[in-house]
C-alpha cells in the first residue's frame, strides 16, 4: 500500500508493508484522512509516535471496513477512526474499538475530520474539565479544528463560551457557531477580562498565556492545557492557583492506551454522535486536498488561517 511519511521536514507518499488484520481489529480502505496540527510537528521531527506505533501520518480517517476480525463491523461499513498515526494511507488496520460509524447524512471526506477533534474536545471539556451546564468556558485559537468542535459541543450541552482568535474574520466564524464573542490576538488580549471569570480554559497556547489565564480563572477554575503554541516556559505567580483552588491539568490524547480510548469513543457514540444526526453539530470541513496536493495542505494548515478542518482524499472513488 501507499502511506505518508514525514522525513526530515519532507513528505513522501510512498510504498509500506499493509499490516496485517489480528483479533479484534479491522481493516479500512481510506477515503480520506483529517489534517491536524499534531502532523505538522511530527513531521518536523518534534512530536514522534508513541512507542510501537506507526511513523505513518494521520491521526484521523474515515473509509469503509474492508476486513473484519471479530467484531460488531462487517465489511461494507461506513466508518471513521480514531489513530495514535497510520491514518494518511490507501488503508489502516485499526483496534475496533475505536471505530465510529458516519453519521447519516455525513460524507467519508467529512467524516475524516471529525474524529480527532471531537474526542480532543469532549475529553478536555467533559471529562477532565467536569463541565457543568451554565459553566463559563474561555477558548483559545477558537477557529481552530478543535476550537470549532469545542464551541459546537458548549452551545449543545448549555456552556456559554467565548474566544481568543487571530482576525475578525475567524472571530465572525466563531460566533456563527455559537460563540459569544472574544477578542482577536492582535488586540489586548486583557479585553477577555470583560467576559469573565470562566470556569474553565481550553488552552493550546501555553507559556504565552499563562499569566493572563489565572486571572481570568473563577474560584475553583479548570485550566486544560493540552498545546504549547505559545512556549513552554513561563514564570507564574503560583500563590494565584492557592487563592482561587484552581486546577492545572496537562492532557494528550494520542498517548493515551486502548482501553481509555475505547471508553471515550464509547461515550461519544452515547452523547455526542446523536447530535450529529440532529443538526446541532457538523464536521465545519473548510477544504479538501488531493494525496497529491499534500504539501499544499501542510502548508495551509501551517498558515493559521483556516476555520475549521482540512482532509486529504486518498481514494476519490469513495465519499
Amino acid at each position: 500500500m501507499k502511506a505518508l511519511q514525514g522525513i526530515e521536514g519532507h513528505l513522501e507518499w510512498a510504498e509500506r508493508p499493509a499490516p496485517t488484520c489480528s483479533e479484534g481489529e479491522v481493516r479500512i480502505r481510506v477515503a480520506a484522512a483529517g489534517l491536524n496540527r499534531a502532523d505538522l510537528l511530527q513531521r518536523a521531527g518534534h512530536y514522534p509516535p508513541p512507542a510501537g506505533v506507526t511513523d505513518i501520518l494521520g491521526l484521523e480517517c474515515a473509509g469503509v471496513i474492508a476486513e473484519v476480525n471479530g467484531s460488531r463491523w462487517k465489511v461494507g461499513d461506513r466508518v471513521c477512526t480514531l489513530l495514535a498515526g497510520g491514518g494518511m494511507a490507501e488503508e489502516v488496520v485499526v483496534d475496533a474499538r475505536h471505530v465510529l460509524p458516519v453519521p447519516e447524512g455525513m460524507s467519508l471526506h467529512e467524516a475524516a475530520a471529525v474524529p480527532e477533534v471531537y474526542a480532543t474536545a469532549w475529553l478536555n471539556l467533559y471529562r477532565l474539565g467536569a463541565l457543568l451546564a451554565g459553566d463559563k468556558v474561555l477558548l483559545h485559537a477558537g477557529a481552530s479544528g478543535v476550537g470549532s468542535a469545542a464551541i459546537q459541543l458548549c452551545k449543545a450541552f448549555g456552556n456559554p463560551c467565548w474566544v481568543s482568535v487571530g482576525s475578525a474574520e475567524r472571530l465572525a466564524y466563531c460566533e456563527s457557531l455559537g460563540a459569544q464573542g472574544g477578542v482577536l490576538r492582535g488586540d489586548s488580549l486583557e479585553a477577555l477580562r470583560d467576559f469573565g471569570p470562566f470556569d474553565m480554559i481550553l488552552d493550546p497556547v501555553g507559556a504565552k498565556y499563562a499569566a493572563l489565564n489565572m486571572q481570568l480563572l473563577a474560584m475553583d477554575g479548570r485550566w486544560v492545557m493540552i498545546g504549547l503554541m505559545g512556549g513552554r516556559k513561563a514564570e507564574m505567580d503560583l500563590a494565584g492557583l492557592l487563592a482561587k483552588r484552581i486546577q492545572l491539568i496537562g492532557s494528550t490524547l494520542r498517548s493515551r492506551d486502548a482501553d481509555y480510548k475505547a471508553g471515550l469513543l464509547a461515550e461519544m457514540e452515547e452523547k455526542v454522535w446523536p447530535l450529529f444526526t440532529q443538526g446541532k453539530l457538523s464536521p465545519r470541513l473548510e477544504r479538501t486536498f488531493a494525496i497529491g496536493d499534500v504539501e499544499a495542505a501542510f502548508d495551509a494548515l501551517a498558515s493559521n488561517t483556516v476555520s475549521g478542518k482540512l482532509a486529504l482524499v486518498i481514494d476519490n472513488s469513495l465519499s
